[in-house]
């Protein structure tokens, strides 16, 4: 989420390497499209943050991946392409409209056989995933309200195994993160987050500061020890 304008110069320099490492194409660009078309907040990540996502989902060799938080499908469609063929990809999202947009969405990128998109509130729908077995997931990306992050995390943890990977989306808030008394609820609820991290022994992490066309936010990176 944009929480200022950011420098021209981040934009340029966001503009320069997604031009070069992490262009558009059809399903991409349409996806980012439709989603404005239908009203959707413009929150989707960054290009090069979409490529970052796939890179690590790569890197990680995942082959069962869970999204909290899915808006318009597009960070949906970065990740389940780095899905092998019999790899899956379980998104949630809260509001209806939304998943509608991004069922549209991953379809027309050729991915609704690997991905799936459930409707409702996700601390609704985690407890039922953990009730069918679904996990666990080798990678975890977390990006929707922030004041539940905290119960996020717990349930990622639950749902993953040792060697699996958490992601968090927009967790610096413009650097209001290090407010030790915050009057936003989303910045609370991301330092819960990040204590929890912290005195939870099974969680190895990190956050990146990062600016860009985004603005000035960041992201955090656990990887589940035991």
């Amino acid at each position: 989420m944009t929480l200022s304008q950011p420098n021209p110069q981040w934009s340029e320099v966001d503009t320069y390497v997604t031009d070069l490492l992490a262009p558009a194409d059809e399903a991409l660009t349409a996806a980012l499209a439709d989603s404005t078309a239908a009203g959707l907040p413009e929150i989707a990540v960054a290009p090069n943050q979409g490529k970052f996502l796939h890179l690590l989902a790569l890197v990680h060799g995942a082959r069962k991946i869970l999204e909290i938080g899915t808006l318009g499908g597009y960070s949906t469609i970065w990740l389940a392409r780095a899905l092998p063929a019999d790899g899956t990809l379980t998104t949630l999202e809260y509001d209806p409209k939304h998943a509608d947009v991004a069922r549209a969405n991953i379809a027309r990128a050729g991915l609704d056989k690997q991905v799936e998109v459930r409707t409702g509130a996700a601390l609704d729908t985690l407890p039922l995933l953990e009730q069918e077995g679904a996990g666990p997931f080798d990678l975890v990306f977390i990006d929707a309200d922030k004041v539940n992050n905290p119960h996020y995390v717990s349930w990622a943890l639950k749902l993953s195994r040792p060697g699996s990977l958490i992601v968090v989306d927009n967790v610096v808030r413009d650097g209001k993160v290090a407010t030790p008394h915050p009057d936003d609820p989303a910045i609370t609820g991301t330092r819960e987050m990040f204590e929890l991290v912290a005195r939870e022994p099974r969680l190895d992490a990190t956050a990146l500061q990062t600016v860009g066309t985004k603005g000035y936010d960041g992201l955090l990176i656990a990887r589940v020890t035991g």
